[in-house]
């Protein structure tokens, strides 16, 4: 494995790590002017990615990739039993480090756009034509699937405890980013492939944080981003958060949101500037590439 610097951005090149095509696919090529791929973020959701998959509307996108952060389950058999392809990391990396393989092996399999749905069926899949219009039609670059937009989150099963919390950080990051967005803290969203390319989010934390980091760069990129109103799913099987962990969670936002406003004066956070390179479609991606 090797190191390299490229400005202030290492990039590390390893093997390449091929993902496992699903025997029976759930999704084909269809064949439009834009390819559109589903990713699932993935970490022991062996007991919900069947239901995920029995909700995905197959006729709204072209690849369904699911990405298995190494858990100790068998999500990447049950995956593939369910029509999903698969590229599993080899050790544990974060949730952050898997939105960053879920992106780029998006980018580089010729996607156009990537929609990303949680594994763990806390979001629903059968919204994701919703999320996409958006931005295939030219509106947006980025659409977010919001569960505050109209409340019910607490009649979802939302704690209370999450519900205040996830309304104070609002609050604090509409203040800091000067937008008026009902959520930030939703795993439901969809990017174009562009957009993707003029925001550096391979720099980005590989834990939950993030999540605000990549608005933080949304709004340094004045993209487009519209937000849909989405229902609230908690149950047992879905992940849970520890009100500790939410806690760090809510504190590394706030440092965020201080770093976002120095850089207004600064410019010196390196996540807010250009990525070193972009990511291209490689020759041996999907047929849905070669269209372009």
């Amino acid at each position: 494995m090797v190191s390299l610097s490229l400005g202030d951005e290492a990039v590390i090149h390893a093997h390449r790590t091929e993902s496992v095509r699903a025997p029976q696919p759930i999704m084909s090529d269809r064949g439009g002017k834009q390819s559109v791929h589903v990713v699932l973020p993935a970490y022991n959701a062996e007991q919900t990615v069947g239901l995920v998959a029995s909700e995905l509307p197959r006729e709204e996108a072209d690849r369904a990739l699911l990405v298995d952060d190494a858990g100790s389950d068998n999500t990447e058999e049950a995956a593939l039993a369910a029509g999903f392809d698969v590229l599993r990391h080899p050790k544990n990396r974060g949730y952050g480090a898997n939105q960053k393989t879920c992106y780029v092996r998006a980018a580089i399999d010729g996607a156009d756009v990537v929609v990303m749905v949680h594994a763990d069926n806390q979001y629903d899949p059968g919204l994701i034509g919703e999320m996409i219009r958006p931005i295939a039609e030219g509106r947006a670059d980025c659409v977010i699937g919001s569960r505050m937009l109209d409340d019910r989150a607490i009649q979802g099963g939302m704690p209370r405890w999450k519900w205040i919390g996830n309304k104070f950080l609002t609050w604090c990051e509409n203040t800091a980013f000067r937008r008026d967005y009902s959520e930030y803290h939703t795993g439901y969203r969809a990017f174009s492939v562009e957009l993707l390319n003029r925001m550096a989010f391979l720099r980005n934390d590989d834990d939950f944080v993030f999540d605000q980091e990549i608005f933080a760069q949304l709004t340094a990129h004045n993209a487009r981003v519209v937000e849909i109103a989405i229902p609230t799913r908690y149950f047992l099987e879905a992940s849970s958060v520890s009100f500790r962990t939410s806690v760090i969670y809510g504190l590394r936002t706030l440092s965020v949101l201080w770093r976002f406003r120095r850089d207004e004066r600064r410019r010196n956070w390196s996540l807010l500037r250009p990525p070193a390179a972009r990511l291209l479609a490689t020759d041996n991606s999907t047929d849905a590439a070669k269209r372009k």
